[in-house]
């Protein structure tokens, strides 16, 4: 019998409900994901944010979206997408620890508003280094980006958000190989994620 404490995950979809692309439900994404077997499954907006607690042993195979821990969870829950709506989607997953890290990285005077344009970028394990921030096109003079594991974070002011990297990141080939939400999404769930543990 299993007596390991469940471990509070966020899964982080990339690209769904996006311009009307690859839609999905969320109260279908819950249902399917507690399907699957995991626990206490709640979801957070439109843009597929996933939280649930999960219990037991991975076996640290399948895409580089997680860390090696989480690998097999990725895979199923992946398969999970594409056999319940047809979808290929990635799934980035981070457990308290490691969003915790991205969190406390965060300044606290960031914010998304309507003078600034602040986002955290969820990395692949594969781009997951700190040279990744040689790779992006920052513009040092507008751009203020930081590295911490897990993540970059990116904020530049709207007045000049025509002329940012950020507005070139999309036609990057890194940019395949992140999913990015902005801070205030990034907090919220953080405040929920601290609410399962506690």
């Amino acid at each position: 019998m299993n007596t390991r404490q469940p471990v509070t995950l966020v899964a982080l979809l990339r690209g769904i409900n996006v311009g009307g692309k690859n839609k999905i439900n969320m109260q279908d994404l819950k249902r399917a994901f507690a399907q699957a077997g995991l626990e206490n499954v709640s979801t957070y907006i439109n843009s597929g944010n996933i939280l649930f607690q999960h219990q037991g042993d991975d076996e640290p195979a399948g895409p580089a979206t997680a860390d090696p821990r989480y690998r097999g969870l990725a895979t199923r829950l992946e398969s999970v997408i594409r056999s319940e709506f047809g979808l290929e989607v990635p799934v980035v997953l981070r457990d308290v620890e490691q969003y915790r890290l991205v969190v406390d990285a965060l300044p606290e005077t960031w914010s998304n508003d309507a003078n600034t344009k602040s986002d955290v970028m969820f990395l692949w394990s594969d781009i997951d280094t700190p040279d990744v921030l040689e790779k992006l096109p920052v513009k040092p003079d507008i751009d203020t980006v930081h590295y911490v594991p897990g993540a970059v974070l990116w904020s530049v002011p709207k007045a000049v958000l025509t002329r940012s990297g950020l507005m070139k990141l999309a036609g990057t080939s890194l940019y395949k190989r992140m999913t990015v939400r902005n801070v205030n999404t990034t907090r919220k769930i953080w405040e929920l994620m601290q609410d399962m543990v506690d």
